[in-house]
């Protein structure tokens, strides 16, 4: 895979807008290997899943767990290397955030907002990778530019009465692009208007946190090192 890392200029628009496609494209051999992957398990419905009202899979959780090929692409440096513009040096991947592949159906019910994390801590980096091209018509993601920036909500009525609904955009993405979220951006899917689907897989990564002096399960540190730079009394 290539190695790309993000501008200045590309880094700075993720910190005001709250969102950048990262500069890499996965590869087609590799899109398509993540895609017989999701396949093989959605056919054996290898728990856990999530299924929608017709009884239908349209999520498989931990996918991290699941085929190598997921932590693989998870981890390369396509991914990781732009991640370190906006994160340092030391990143890991949450495990109990995302760390799931979506299939998105024709269906209603799949236009609503919503923030990653809700509250004003130390948030992650959500990325989406794209398995098929997201058009506005397949639902293509929706997002409040520089919604990161404002206070907490508890949810996303906050967003409809004061308006800032109406400054939604969509952003579509090829197949194999990628999309770095801040996860306190207010975004959502939006609606499959067509007959086809809009597969995707979702990771969210952190800085490690040098505060933190017992190493948590449910973090995996996928690149530098764990500092601990607190105070021990």
């Amino acid at each position: 895979m290539e190695t790309t890392r993000l501008t200045p200029e590309q880094a700075w628009f993720f910190r005001t807008a709250g969102f950048v496609q990262l500069p890499g494209t996965l590869p087609s051999g590799t899109v398509e290997a993540l895609k017989a992957a999701i396949a093989r398990d959605i056919e054996q419905a290898a728990e856990p899943v999530v299924r929608n009202r017709a009884g239908r899979i349209v999520r498989l959780s931990n996918v991290l767990d699941r085929a190598p090929i997921f932590r693989d692409v998870a981890t390369s440096p396509l991914v990781l290397d732009p991640l370190e513009d906006l994160l340092g040096p030391n990143i890991e991947i949450v495990r109990n955030r995302h760390n799931h592949a979506t299939l998105r159906l024709p269906e209603p019910g799949a236009d609503y907002l919503h923030r990653d994390v809700p509250q004003w801590s130390r948030g992650i980096v959500t990325v989406l990778f794209y398995l098929e091209e997201s058009t506005c018509e397949r639902g293509a993601t929706r997002l409040i530019p520089g919604s990161h920036l404002l206070p907490w909500a508890p949810n996303a009525e906050a967003a409809e009465r004061t308006g800032l609904v109406q400054q939604v955009v969509r952003v579509e993405m090829p197949t194999g692009g990628l999309l770095a979220i801040d996860s306190l951006l207010w975004h959502g899917a939006g609606r499959n208007l067509t007959n086809e689907t809009r597969t995707s897989m979702t990771i969210g990564y952190h800085s490690a946190d040098d505060l933190a002096s017992v190493e948590d399960p449910q973090r995996i540190l996928v690149r530098g090192r764990r500092v601990y730079a607190g105070h021990s009394y």
